[in-house]
C-alpha cells in the first residue's frame, strides 16, 4: 500500500487532482478542506468492495478491508499525529517519529504543485532519517 500511496500522492494529488489537494499545502481556514474529499474518494471502492465480497468472504472483502484499514492508519498518522488535526500523540519523540513528522512538513515547505519531495506516508527514506531522525 504505500507504493500505491507514493504514486497516488505524487503523480495523482500533485497532478490532475492538485485543485483538491491544493488546499492541504496552504493554511487551513476551518476543521476541514478540499483535500479531505480524498478520503470518500477511497471510502467509496472500499465500502463496495466489502459489502460486495461479504457473501463469500472471497478477494473483494479483504482487497476493502485493506483499503480501509490503511484508511484508518493515514486518519491516525497523518492526520493526528503529523498534522495534529486531533489532539492525540503529541508526544510521540521516538527518532522514526520525529523523522516522519519532519519529512512530512518538509513536503509541505513547496506550497505548489511541482517541486515537492517526500511523498510517502509511513516508510522514511534513510536520507531524511539520517537528517530528521537524531534528539
Amino acid at each position: 500500500m504505500e507504493f500505491f500511496a507514493w504514486i497516488t500522492h505524487k503523480y495523482i494529488m500533485h497532478g490532475f487532482l492538485w485543485v483538491f489537494h491544493e488546499s492541504h499545502h496552504k493554511p487551513r481556514k476551518g476543521k476541514f478542506e478540499l483535500n479531505d474529499l480524498f478520503g470518500f474518494m477511497f471510502a467509496i471502492p472500499s465500502v463496495y468492495l466489502v459489502v460486495m465480497g461479504s457473501e463469500a468472504y472471497d478477494w473483494r472483502f479483504y482487497a476493502g478491508l485493506g483499503i480501509a484499514l490503511y484508511g484508518l492508519a493515514y486518519f491516525l498518522v497523518h492526520d493526528v499525529f503529523v498534522h495534529q488535526r486531533v489532539m492525540w500523540l503529541r508526544t510521540a519523540q521516538t527518532p522514526y517519529f520525529k523523522a516522519m513528522r519532519q519529512t512530512h512538513h518538509l513536503h509541505h515547505a513547496v506550497h505548489t504543485k511541482a517541486g515537492a519531495e517526500a511523498f510517502g506516508f509511513l516508510f522514511v527514506p534513510k536520507r531524511y532519517f539520517k537528517k530528521y531522525g537524531r534528539g
